[in-house]
C-alpha cells in the first residue's frame, strides 16, 4: 500500500553539484574555518558548556549540513539564536537533558523536511522574527556582562534575566580593569578591521594600496582581535580569566559517540524545549539559505525541505557526540559566499579545518582570555540585531507594532517558546480581525425586477466575517419576494460561512422569500455541493451571471 502522505524525496545538493567543485570552494572552507573557530567556542561558553562542545558541534554538525543539504553555500553549526534556549535546558535538565531535546529536535526537523513543510516556516510573520532576533541579540550581550567585565561571580549565571541583573549588580564591585580593557579593546578592533581596508579606509593611502595589506585584508577580523589580544594579555600576564582557568583542558579528539542516559519520564518535560529548538534552528536555517540566495543569484536556489532534512539529521548526530543544537549560520555563509565558496565541498573543508586546527592547536587556545570572547559575542549580539527596525515602527500598523514589540518584550523577560507562542496567536488574531473588516455585505448597484433585492458580498467569508451575513436577514424590505446575492468577488467561503448561509436561507424560507446565488466561484461552488447546501437551495437557484442591468 501506498504512503498516504506526500514526502520529499531525499536528495542532497553536494550529489548533483560535486563535479562544479573548484580550488576556490577550498579556500573559502580554510577562511570559514578559521572564522568559525572562535565563534563556535563562544557560542559554547555563552550556553552554558565547555568550549569543546562549540567545536564539536562545528565539527560533526558542520560536515553533516553540508554534505546532506540543500544548499550550494550555507555553513552550519552552533549558532547565537541558541543560547538562550540552551542555557535554560541546562539550567533545569543538566548536559543529559540538553543532548536529548537536541534529539528530539532533530527528529522533528527531519520529519518537517521529509513532510514539506519546509516553505510553511519561511511563512512565520516577519514582525515575530524581528521581534526574537532582536530579543536574542539582547539576551546574548546580557550573558557575556560577566566574563565582559570580568566580575568575580561564583558558580554559573541564572537564566531568568531578573535574576541575571540582580546577580550583576550584585557584585558589580569586582569589576576587572584589566578584562574590560580586553573586551572593549577586541569590540573596537572588529568594528575597525573592515573599516581599515575598505574604500574610504583609515590607513595611509600608500599602504592600503600594498600588496602586504591585501593580504593582511583577507584575515577574519574574530581571528585577528583573538589572536593579538590573546598574545598581549599572555605577554603582559594580564591578571584575567582564561578557558584554561575555567575548564581545564580542550580535548585533542573528536569523542566517542554514545547515548545519553535518560528514561521516557525524564524525556517528558523535554517536549516543549525541543519543539523550541526545532522551531527555532528550522527558522535560522531557511533564514540563512534564502539570504545565500540573495547574494549569489548566479547558483540554484536552495531546497528548503532538503536543508530541513539535513538540519534534522546534524542535530540527531551532534548530541550523541556531546555537541549542541546547530542551524545555519549567516555571519559564516556570507563569509563563505565572498570568500569564493561555490559548493557544499566548502562547508565540507570548514568543518575538516576545525577538527584540524582542535587536533593541533587545542593547547594554545587555554590562553585565550574569556574577556576576548564575550567581546567577539557582544559584536555579534550588535550585527545580529535589527535595531533600525524598532526607528522604522512609526511608520507601520498599531498591530505590526505590538507583534514586534510583543515578542520583543516576551524573549527577553520570559523566554523563545512564550514569545513565539503569544507572537503567532497575536498576528492570527489581527489576521482574523483584518480580513473580517475587509469582507463587505452592499446593496447591488443593478436594476432589478420589483419584488428583487440585491447585495453583493466582497472578501473572504470565514468565522471572523459571518456577523456580517447574519445580520442580512434584517435588512430585507417586507415586500421582497426573492433576495439575489452576487458572489463573483467572494474569494473565499469556509464552513462557518456556508453556515451563515444556509442560516440566512433558511430564515428567509419562514418568510416566503426565496435565496439566489449569481456567479458563484469554483471554490465556493465546490464546499456547497460537498455540504449539501446546493442540493438543499436547488440548482436553479444558481445562476452564471447577476441579473439585472448596471446602473
Amino acid at each position: 500500500m501506498a504512503w498516504p502522505l506526500p514526502t520529499h524525496p531525499f536528495r542532497p545538493r553536494l550529489r548533483t553539484v560535486w563535479r562544479e567543485a573548484r580550488w576556490s570552494d577550498v579556500g573559502a572552507g580554510l577562511t570559514v574555518g578559521v572564522v568559525a573557530l572562535p565563534l563556535a567556542m563562544a557560542f559554547a561558553m555563552a550556553s552554558g558548556l565547555a568550549p569543546a562542545a562549540g567545536l564539536v558541534t562545528a565539527i560533526v554538525a558542520g560536515v553533516l549540513i553540508s554534505l546532506l543539504g540543500g544548499s550550494n553555500v550555507q555553513i552550519g553549526g552552533p549558532a547565537g539564536a541558541f543560547i538562550v534556549v540552551v542555557y535554560g535546558i541546562v539550567e533545569r535538565h543538566g548536559l543529559p537533558g540538553l543532548w536529548v531535546a537536541t534529539l528530539m529536535a532533530g527528529g522533528l526537523l527531519f520529519l518537517m523536511g521529509w513532510f514539506r513543510l519546509g516553505a510553511l516556516v519561511r511563512h512565520v510573520p516577519v514582525a515575530i522574527v524581528i521581534g526574537f532576533t532582536n530579543g536574542i541579540a539582547v539576551l546574548i550581550a546580557l550573558s557575556q556582562v560577566r566574563d565582559f567585565l570580568g566580575l568575580q561571580v561564583p558558580g554559573k549565571m541564572p537564566a531568568d534575566l531578573f535574576a541575571q541583573l540582580a546577580t550583576l549588580a550584585r557584585h558589580a564591585g569586582s569589576w576587572n580593569p584589566a578584562a574590560l580593557g580586553l573586551g572593549l579593546g577586541c569590540v573596537a578592533l572588529l568594528a575597525l578591521w573592515p573599516r581599515l581596508f575598505g574604500e574610504r579606509t583609515l590607513l595611509p593611502s600608500e599602504f592600503a594600496r600594498s600588496n602586504a595589506a591585501r593580504s593582511v585584508s583577507r584575515l577574519p577580523g574574530p581571528v585577528v582581535a583573538l589572536v593579538m589580544l590573546t598574545a598581549l594579555a599572555t605577554a603582559l600576564h594580564l591578571p584575567v580569566e582564561t578557558l584554561g582557568t575555567r575548564f581545564g583542558s580542550i580535548p585533542h579528539a573528536l569523542p566517542s559517540p554514545a547515548w545519553p542516559a535518560i528514561g521516557w519520564e525524564s524525556a517528558k518535560p523535554l517536549i516543549i524545549p525541543a519543539l523550541t529548538l526545532a522551531l527555532l534552528g528550522a527558522i535560522e536555517s531557511l533564514l540563512c539559505a534564502r539570504v545565500a540566495d540573495k547574494l549569489a543569484p548566479e547558483l540554484p536556489r536552495h531546497d528548503p525541505n532538503q536543508e530541513l532534512m539535513a538540519q534534522g539529521l546534524a542535530n540527531m548526530a551532534s548530541p550523541l557526540m556531546g555537541g549542541m543544537p546547530a542551524t545555519g549560520t549567516i555571519a559564516r555563509t556570507v563569509t563563505n559566499i565572498r570568500a569564493g565558496a561555490r559548493t557544499p565541498v566548502a562547508g565540507v573543508v570548514h568543518a575538516l579545518t576545525v577538527l584540524a586546527v582542535m587536533l593541533v592547536a587545542a593547547p594554545l587556545a587555554l590562553h585565550v582570555p574569556l574577556a576576548v570572547l564575550a567581546g567577539i559575542l557582544v559584536f555579534v549580539a550588535w550585527n545580529r540585531g535589527e535595531w533600525h527596525e524598532f526607528a522604522r515602527l512609526r511608520h507601520f500598523t498599531v498591530q505590526y507594532r505590538t507583534v514586534l514589540v510583543g515578542t520583543f518584550v516576551l524573549t527577553v523577560v520570559f523566554d523563545l517558546t512564550v514569545a513565539v507562542e503569544i507572537g503567532l496567536v497575536l498576528a492570527c488574531a489581527f489576521f482574523i480581525v483584518r480580513m473580517s473588516q475587509l469582507f463587505r455585505v452592499s446593496p447591488s448597484s443593478r436594476h432589478l425586477p420589483e419584488g428583487v433585492q440585491g447585495f453583493e458580498l466582497m472578501g473572504s467569508l470565514f468565522f471572523g466575517s459571518v456577523v456580517k451575513v447574519e445580520a442580512l436577514a434584517a435588512a430585507i424590505a417586507p415586500d421582497t419576494q426573492t433576495v439575489v446575492l452576487d458572489l463573483h468577488r467572494l474569494v473565499q467561503l469556509d464552513t462557518s460561512g456556508l453556515e451563515a448561509l444556509r442560516e440566512l436561507h433558511q430564515a428567509l424560507q419562514r418568510r416566503g422569500v426565496a435565496l439566489v446565488l449569481a456567479d458563484v466561484n469554483e471554490q465556493a461552488l465546490s464546499l456547497m455541493r460537498r455540504a449539501g447546501f446546493a442540493a438543499e437551495l436547488g440548482e436553479a437557484n444558481f445562476l452564471p451571471k447577476m441579473m439585472g442591468s448596471p446602473v
